[in-house]
């Protein structure tokens, strides 16, 4: 049997990004998962995660919004902070979503649902974070920048910041539900 702490946030937002991180590198230490990935839509909580997972230590994944999420074409992630992210040794996954991806299209076009779609929506039942944190694993495997044999720590949130970090096995797409969240480091816990 492992007791371990959970930190409960009062309610979701950006506020807590400073604290998630703290949490998320002090399980990380603990548990020697050198694997960090970090969802960042415009480039503010990856600069923060930069200074609290040093690249030359720990395998730092940025997972940006795909190009287009916004608008056609429009990538919100700062370009600028992109290329300081790689020089300092960190890897920044721009790609499409694990969790949305085509089917949004076919819910905006034909205003119907798919599976997909609803997985997302089920998992939201945690917290934006909880399954912003689990696409972001997925994507980072489907992208071959962690392998899927060893515990990463996967941190989201919920519209700015981060306010949710997870212990995860990871899993590639293709096998979904092999992926298993193993230990909830911190979560908003109630949603508003």
């Amino acid at each position: 049997m492992i007791e371990e702490k959970i930190t409960y946030f009062y309610k979701p937002g950006e506020e807590n990004t400073d604290k998630v991180l703290e949490l998320a590198k002090i399980r990380a230490d603990e548990r020697k998962i050198r694997n960090i990935i970090v969802a960042s839509t415009r480039g503010r909580t990856a600069l923060k995660a930069l200074d609290v997972f040093d690249p030359s230590i720990y395998n730092l994944i940025i997972v940006t919004h795909s190009v287009g999420f916004k608008e056609p074409g429009y990538s919100e992630f700062s370009e600028d902070v992109r290329e300081l992210l790689i020089e300092k040794g960190a890897k920044v996954l721009t790609s499409i979503h694990a969790l949305s991806g085509v089917e949004r299209a076919i819910r905006k076009t034909l205003s119907t649902w798919g599976p997909v779609e609803l997985m997302s929506q089920a998992l939201r039942l945690f917290g934006e974070g909880a399954k912003v944190a689990i696409e972001i694993t997925v994507m980072a495997a489907d992208a071959g920048l962690i392998p899927i044999d060893e515990d990463v720590i996967a941190i989201g949130g919920t519209s700015k910041g981060a306010d949710s970090a997870f212990v995860i096995k990871p899993a590639n797409s293709s096998n979904f539900f092999e992926l298993f969240v193993k230990e909830i480091i911190c979560k908003p816990l109630y949603h508003f």
